[in-house]
């Protein structure tokens, strides 16, 4: 049993007597599959163009698993681009933004970085929907007229769309989600969802350097009917003589790819698929999610940026410290980093300060629980310096 000392305490607490086993919960990139050892991974495409005859079965083979969990329909493509959610989404912004009017929502770091890109990028002049950290623009205000650009997960600020009903089903524009923290941790709608991007450093605790980019129908014709004013770089090309590349969504990648993070990526999708598949990861998001609420509402010195648990998320949780500032944060972070208890939980640089615990299927619920007492230790022994 742990005694929780009181946050007025002058002297340094008692350690926890058990740590997390796994002591993983950063945000991206996150933690490996359980069991994940690097020993297991598929070696045989290592060395080997990505042109191969093997190099692109497993490229396929990654595609077929991803389009197979996430039970994707088949008018969706799917392709492996570089430059992580980032390369993917700003591939989707470049090669199909300017045929319509364009609407940013944005209520944390990254949905501000496609403002960003839309306004002083590219040039163009969209209605722009904010909110403060912990809060969500008003969806019922989206013009969906317009292309909408928005953040499914928000990972710096632990705020999600609710679901997906408040995408018109008759929108004339593409709706554009960035939805690198939430696809393998909601039931995403698919049929809602025009383009879609993320990257396995996320739910599935793969390797960054490569985005997955979703294209559904609707984009594809979008991207066949119109050439954008700027010029485009060759890794956003994704055209060809006026017709959809369809070799990028068939392994064959415009730049050339690390195969050894193809390779992790498999292990994960074949990990996942063991389990059940998106729903099994699903579950096991809620679950640790669930645990972290128990923890928090347990102590009245912590609480969640996102108070609403409609727009809460289930994977990158955000929480309020009492009485916290960026020092007290960072104090608490390193004390917990230096014990082994837990890695990388300090919130995000633009966020307030606050702490940042990854709930991805990837965690075991048992380290969530376990990590309760430590916050308490590393509150107190923090504030009593």
């Amino acid at each position: 049993m742990t005694e929780v000392i009181a946050a007025d305490a002058t002297l340094a607490p008692a350690k926890p007597a058990t740590k997390p086993a796994r002591t993983y919960f950063s945000s991206g990139p996150c933690a490996k599959p359980p069991g994940w050892d690097a020993a297991k991974l598929a070696t045989d495409s290592l060395g080997r163009s990505h042109r191969s005859k093997l190099g692109k079965q497993r490229l396929q083979y990654c595609i077929d698993l991803m389009r197979e969990l996430l039970k994707l329909p088949d008018t969706h493509r799917i392709g492996i681009v570089p430059g992580s959610d980032t390369g993917a989404f700003e591939m989707a912004m470049w090669t199909m933004l300017g045929a319509r009017p364009v609407t940013t929502l944005a209520w944390e770091s990254f949905g501000e970085g496609w403002v960003t890109d839309a306004v002083k990028q590219l040039k163009l002049e969209p209605t722009v929907l904010r909110a403060d950290y912990g809060q969500i623009a008003d969806l019922n205000a989206v013009d969906w007229s317009n292309d909408v650009l928005f953040t499914w997960n928000g990972t710096t600020s632990g705020v999600r769309v609710p679901n997906g009903d408040w995408i018109a089903d008759d929108r004339e524009g593409l709706s554009f989600a960035d939805a690198t923290s939430a696809v393998f941790a909601y039931d995403l709608p698919w049929d809602k969802i025009d383009v879609a991007t993320f990257s396995w450093q996320k739910v599935l605790g793969g390797e960054g350097a490569h985005g997955v980019l979703i294209l559904g129908p609707r984009a594809v014709e979008r991207l066949e009917t119109y050439t954008p004013a700027w010029p485009l770089p060759k890794v956003f090309r994704l055209v060809s003589k006026g017709k959809l590349a369809e070799g990028v969504f068939k392994g064959e990648t415009i730049n050339t790819p690390s195969m050894l993070a193809v390779e992790d990526a498999i292990f994960a999708l074949e990990w996942a698929k063991g389990l059940g598949g998106a729903k099994a990861l699903v579950k096991r998001s809620d679950a640790n999610a669930a645990a972290l609420n128990k923890i928090v509402e347990e102590r009245d010195w912590l609480g969640h940026l996102a108070a609403d648990p409609a727009i809460r998320s289930t994977t990158s949780v955000c929480l309020t410290v009492e009485g916290a500032d960026e020092a007290l944060i960072k104090k608490m972070a390193s004390l917990l980093e230096a014990e082994g208890a837990a890695y990388d939980v300090a919130g995000y640089r633009d966020a307030p300060a606050g702490l940042r615990i990854w709930c991805g299927a990837t965690v075991e619920t048992a380290d969530i629980e376990a990590l309760g007492p430590w916050l308490d230790w590393a509150y107190a022994t923090a504030k009593a310096a």
